[in-house]
């Protein structure tokens, strides 16, 4: 086997040696790194030993799941009273004054009386013409308070006897309560004085109660085979 040149040789051995020197320098360089690594690791470990700061939200201290509770329904009340479902938004921020939050309860509480001052009828002290009556009769309907809605539509009605929103208004207010004869005869005079009223009862969830009556059947689906006219 011929020997290699000298030159050849030594090219061979510096290029191990530089070899070893990386793997060496990288060695070293891992163990710094390692070390830091540590140091950075033990640091971190401090920190985390500390106790975490109370999550907040707007002001109120989120940690008791009965606050957290208390913060969704008024969240919830606060979206519908954007949407103007003042009813709905008034019963949830009734339940949010239960809660356990003091601060929670005192923004519901000021709200609440907006909204009961919105769902106030600019002529429920006074009312006196037909369509007066008529918009406090409705927005008691919305309250539930059946027996002053009752009240306000029957004026309406003396008043108006032709308005054929006001018949209709009564007509609801009878499904609501219960009254199913009266109800058709309300709504069966409302359709008479404005047809286009038997297609607005067809999907309105307040004739819900007569969904089952042949009768409400008959009035608004004249068209069917098998009623009598």
């Amino acid at each position: 086997m011929a020997e290699l040149p000298l030159a050849l040789t030594c090219g061979k051995a510096s290029a191990s040696i530089r070899a070893m020197a990386k793997v060496q320098k990288t060695s070293s360089s891992s163990s710094g790194r390692s070390k830091a690594s540590s140091k950075g690791a033990s640091k971190s470990k401090k920190k985390n030993s500390l106790p975490a700061p109370h999550p907040q939200r707007g002001g109120v201290e989120m940690v008791d799941p009965l606050v957290r509770a208390q913060m969704k329904l008024y969240e919830e009340a606060m979206g519908l009273f954007h949407q103007q479902k003042f009813q709905r938004s008034k019963q949830e921020l009734e339940k949010v004054l239960e809660g356990p939050s003091k601060e929670l309860a005192d923004r519901a509480r000021t709200h609440l009386r907006i909204v009961e001052q919105r769902m106030k009828p600019s002529s429920e002290q006074n009312p006196k013409s037909p369509e007066e009556h008529y918009q406090r009769g409705v927005a008691m309907m919305n309250l539930g308070r059946w027996d002053e809605a009752r009240e306000s539509l029957e004026k309406a009605r003396k008043l108006a006897p032709k308005a054929d929103h006001i018949h209709y208004a009564l007509a609801a207010l009878d499904c609501l309560t219960g009254e199913a004869d009266s109800a058709m005869a309300n709504l069966k005079i409302a359709i008479d004085l404005r047809p286009a009223n038997r297609f607005h009862a067809r999907n309105d969830e307040d004739f819900a109660f007569l969904q089952e009556d042949p009768r409400f059947t008959e009035l608004l689906y004249p068209e069917k085979d098998g009623y009598a006219g």
